[in-house]
């Protein structure tokens, strides 16, 4: 508009956003409480997710650890083995799930794998790993308002959900960041190396595909993170969720009718878009990192270039250049800022092909009445002020070594149309 107001259509969801003038070098971050010195052992014990409360989880499913020569997944680890080795990354099923089992079991009659129930059996039957169930179960009672006091029988009726079910959460071993001092320098996604944010990208990838395998019934797993309370985290350490559903979710069904009309939609109006407009924020072989148009909160977008549509069909290489633009995303945001993660690929029953893609959102703004009577979006930062913030921010990391050195920026992307290779049906 003539006064700078910038108004956006958002391609896939059809979301309109403004974005007025003057608004755009606002601070990011608001973080209201005052950072106080760490306490003696702070670093492994604040919180339920920390290294010296591994029985404060539900029984782990998984967890990553470092070998001699690299790093090797450990399965369904037993109580008496949790501190024979460090997990780097660690996944349990979440406490309070959003979809639970008996919520499959009631209305699917879906009953666990055979290797899942005898993990549950072996579990319980384990004089530690029995106990810690029931603590679990007494846990989840008291914090609903229900009484934990029931028989042992009546709380192993809620077992399975800890073996069965389909919401799992990845922990990562810091709360802090290493060489913290005070409460405020936490240990974020872009607080990781390079190599480090890879491996728990690469994790997560192994837990969806598990996820998916595991349950027939389940049409999507939604994999996200919120960092910070403002972004919608119980515990402010660095975590990701996997949520197995049995719909495809409203984005999905509302961007697969258009790409039935437009196989080549996620070039035309993601990258295609990005690069004419000026928008790419940085590129690698495997991966572009654009600035989002059109959503609620400011967004940069990592778009796999893989013709894979699924996250675990990708090589090790094409996972690592999506990981290291989202890694990149993160450091330049700053672990100050709240934010959500939101992943977003071809369902499992889907027809036609879709990219891998994750949107980084930056939770800056609280949505309010004008939002909620017009379903117009005020944004405090534009896709241009994200691109300009984050291509400065990106070119001191990369000097200083944070991200990796392979990582093209701005102008120098040399990006070509159709970047993307999903659709089969473009020439290469």
């Amino acid at each position: 508009m003539a006064d700078g107001t910038l108004k956006q259509i958002n391609p896939f969801s059809g979301t309109e956003v403004w974005t007025v003038p003057g608004r755009g070098n606002r601070p990011l971050s608001h973080r209201a409480d005052t950072p106080a010195p760490l306490a003696p052992g702070a670093r492994t014990d604040t919180c339920n997710f920390c290294e010296a409360r591994k029985l404060r989880t539900p029984p782990e499913k998984s967890r990553l650890v470092a070998t001699g020569t690299g790093f090797e997944i450990l399965r369904d680890v037993m109580p008496e083995d949790l501190d024979t080795t460090q997990a780097e990354f660690r996944r349990v099923p979440n406490l309070f799930e959003i979809v639970s089992y008996d919520y499959w079991r009631e209305n699917y009659g879906y009953t666990m794998p055979t290797a899942r129930r005898e993990h549950m059996e072996r579990y319980l039957a384990d004089d530690a790993g029995r106990a810690h169930v029931l603590d679990i179960v007494r846990t989840r009672l008291a914090a609903s308002g229900q009484d934990p006091d029931i028989s042992e029988d009546g709380l192993l009726q809620l077992a399975p959900s800890y073996f069965g079910g389909g919401h799992d959460v990845i922990i990562a071993r810091r709360h802090y960041a290493d060489g913290a001092e005070t409460t405020d320098q936490l240990a974020g996604s872009g607080s990781l190396t390079p190599e480090e944010h890879y491996r728990f990208i690469a994790f997560t990838v192994d837990s969806l595909r598990d996820l998916v395998e595991q349950n027939s019934y389940a049409r999507y797993v939604v994999v996200f993170q919120n960092w910070l309370a403002p972004a919608g985290a119980s515990f402010e350490h660095l975590h990701k969720q996997l949520v197995a559903i049995d719909e495809r979710g409203v984005n999905a069904e509302t961007e697969t009718a258009k790409l039935r009309q437009n196989l080549n939609l996620y070039n035309d109006w993601g990258v295609n878009h990005a690069i004419y407009r000026n928008l790419v924020i940085a590129e690698t072989d495997h991966a572009i990192l654009v600035a989002g148009v059109g959503h609620r909160y400011p967004t940069m977008t990592v778009y796999s270039k893989s013709a894979a549509c699924e996250p675990w069909l990708h090589s090790a290489a094409e996972t690592r250049g999506v990981s290291d633009l989202l890694h990149a995303a993160h450091a330049a945001t700053g672990t100050q800022v709240a934010s959500n993660e939101e992943w977003h690929y071809k369902p499992v029953d889907l027809d036609v092909p879709m990219p891998w893609r994750i949107n980084v959102k930056w939770r800056i703004s609280t949505v309010a009445g004008f939002e909620g009577g017009t379903q117009i979006y005020v944004n405090t930062l534009s896709p241009f002020d994200v691109r300009d913030r984050v291509t400065a921010t990106l070119r001191d990391l990369r000097d200083q070594g944070a991200i990796a050195p392979h990582i093209r920026i701005a102008e120098e992307c040399v990006p070509a149309p159709n970047l993307l290779r999903y659709n089969p049906n473009l020439e290469r």
